[in-house]
């Protein structure tokens, strides 16, 4: 249905997927805190938003994953750091949610004018 196709609500799909995405990082980086060498790494959420906004056709590319700059790393080469991975899984899920939110509001305006547009 490519009425549904607004740019909102295209905007809110790539949310989504950026934050689901990044979900995956974060756990992965902390799953990852032992082991040697390994380096955390994320996405640029904002970035990603702002190309999606600026009519970047984003449907068909990944999120870019960048390595984590100023990281201190430990002596095994390890840079995770618990406490930043911990506070940006919750960061993530706040954002999940409240684009999810915001999605059942817009779905909610559409069934909304179905209903009356029947009567």
């Amino acid at each position: 249905m490519s009425w549904l196709n607004t740019p909102q609500l295209m905007l809110l799909e790539r949310s989504l997927d950026v934050n689901s995405m990044r979900q995956t990082l974060v756990t992965t980086n902390l799953a990852n805190v032992d082991t040697p060498g390994y380096h955390a790494r994320d996405v640029d959420f904002q970035g990603e938003l702002t190309r999606a906004a600026m009519g970047a056709d984003v449907s068909l590319t990944s999120p870019f994953v960048l390595p984590v700059p100023g990281l201190i790393s430990r002596p095994d080469g390890n840079n995770v750091s618990v406490d930043r991975e911990s506070l940006l899984l919750a960061e993530v899920q706040l954002q999940f949610k409240a684009a999810a939110a915001v999605l059942r509001a817009e779905f909610a305006q559409i069934a909304t004018a179905i209903k009356e547009g029947a009567a």
